[in-house]
């Protein structure tokens, strides 16, 4: 039995509907006051319940599922355990945050594979798709496979493999990185709620508990709100999002514009507060409480913001639908594969180094001296960009939930904050490898696409059919049903 998008049936937790353009959606809403539910999730006292998970990898989403996991099921009889390759140099940083061998929740990853009910596979996708052979076969008969990425199928799909029979197989995907997943399960000990959204998928159920026990999973992250996807929806939204407005082309976007104000007369630290400092701070801010439209209203100068967008939608949504047919037939996976293997022996380089970044420190020190209005270009632009990607999911076939988790609260609720205390190039080198390798592979496709094309349109009169499309756009309504969902906490970032 494989759900559909809209089947989240549970026996244990009360789901609910929620109105989204043209129907309806099933999700769950989270919180703390349901932790109570997860032993009847995962039934550890029943035939096949999970006694025992196993998380394998300690990168940004090991490290904070682990530990969620373990704080949400403590007092419940079920165990949670990091497993680790030999040599790993994570060991002392799981131990430092309470994984231990002399406890058994510390060991070797296929040690503690096969002695989990429950198998979380949080390693890197080219190390996942390399090694996943002799993990399945560590697996006990029964065996939960957990993924939080889909990319693991897509590499099987490319290549003519297929995931194991035998188990169930279930994602639960948190839309933000690993350290919001943290910070905010932390934050939610004084906010009911306070969390990262999650969507699930049930791949294979053999029988027929799947659904509890990813829902259970979701719950115990601290996952406000959860929606329900395919595992191949999942990894096409997700690889697509984070080459496009979630890194990748808001680095291209960043870079382009702040060498444009430069040549335009500004200062290097003006056009980083045009250019970086906007999109990761009134602009995000703007649409997180508010929504899109309110950055064009909001902008100080509508026309600007119309000629800018209209210069950008097209272009925009051009490259997003070459990057989904990418990932789509495989070749953004291989590619990922192949350069893991290039990159054995040596790091890639860093882009934090550029002029651009230089000018970072001293706009975060001049904050709060005063309020930094939205710059109707880097607006235009911005906006332009993330509903081109919004729209290409829709005609793509995706769930709304899916459509603006992926497109819009992954970034204004996770990502750009934490761009904001760091910077962007920060995040595109210190970000997984695969989001890494997009970025770079397509950051620069959009950048010479805003130059080339985008700017010198922008000058331009608008496309009142364009500008029309936009207002009337309906991922408004979307966006407005999922952020009655949102808990009223902002991320910390330190």
């Amino acid at each position: 039995m494989t759900p559909t998008t809209s089947d989240l049936s549970s026996s244990v937790f009360t789901t609910e509907t929620m109105a989204v353009p043209g129907g309806t959606e099933t999700i769950l809403r989270g919180g703390r006051h349901l932790f109570d539910r997860l032993p009847d999730a995962f039934g550890p006292d029943t035939p096949g319940g999970v006694r025992r998970i196993g998380v394998l990898g300690w990168g940004s989403q090991g490290r904070a599922q682990a530990q969620n996991l373990r704080d949400s099921l403590e007092g419940t009889g079920i165990t949670v355990a990091v497993g680790l390759r030999p040599g790993s140099s994570s060991a002392d940083d799981a131990r430092a945050h309470g994984f231990t061998e002399s406890d058994g929740t510390l060991g070797d990853w296929l040690d503690v594979a096969a002695t989990s009910d429950l198998v979380i596979l949080l390693i890197a996708d080219a190390a996942l798709a390399a090694h996943h052979e002799e993990i399945v076969a560590a697996l006990e008969p029964g065996a939960v496979i957990g993924l939080s990425h889909g990319f693991l199928l897509g590499h099987l799909r490319a290549t003519g493999g297929d995931l194991p029979a035998g188990h169930a197989v279930i994602a639960v995907c948190p839309k933000g990185m690993g350290d919001s997943v943290r910070r905010l399960y932390l934050q939610g000990s004084d906010v009911d709620g306070a969390g990262i959204n999650s969507s699930v998928a049930v791949h294979a159920d053999p029988d027929g508990r799947a659904t509890d026990i990813a829902l259970g999973w979701s719950v115990a992250l601290g996952s406000p709100y959860t929606f329900a996807t395919t595992l191949r929806d999942e990894y096409l939204s997700d690889i697509v999002g984070e080459r496009a407005i979630l890194l990748g082309a808001v680095h291209g976007l960043v870079e382009c514009l702040h060498r444009h104000f430069l040549l335009a007369g500004d200062d290097p630290v003006t056009a980083y507060e045009r250019s970086c400092e906007n999109v990761t701070g009134p602009i995000a801010a703007t649409i997180s409480r508010d929504g899109l439209p309110a950055v064009r209203a909001r902008c100080g100068d509508t026309d600007a913001f119309d000629c800018a967008y209209t210069a950008a939608y097209r272009p925009a949504r051009d490259l997003v639908a070459e990057i989904y047919d990418e990932v789509a037939d495989g070749t953004e996976l291989r590619s990922v594969i192949l350069a893991e293997q290039r990159l054995a022996d040596r790091p890639l380089s860093r882009i934090g180094g550029t002029a651009m970044w230089t000018a970072g420190d001293e706009v975060r020190a001049r904050r709060g001296t005063r309020d930094l209005p939205i710059d109707p270009l880097t607006a235009g632009l911005f906006v332009a960009t993330m509903t081109a990607q919004i729209d290409e999911f829709a005609a793509r076939g995706h769930a709304w939930s899916e459509i603006v988790n992926e497109s819009v609260i992954e970034a204004v609720d996770s990502l750009l904050p934490y761009m904001h205390a760091r910077d962007i190039a920060y995040m595109v080198d210190n970000c997984s490898r695969t989001a890494r390798l997009g970025t770079r592979r397509w950051g620069p496709r959009f950048q010479s696409a805003y130059e080339q094309v985008v700017l010198p349109a922008a000058v331009g009169p608008a496309d009142a059919g364009l500008v029309g499309a936009f207002i009337g756009n309906p991922v408004h309504q979307a966006l407005a049903a999922a952020a009655k969902l949102r808990p009223a906490v902002d991320i910390s970032v330190v």
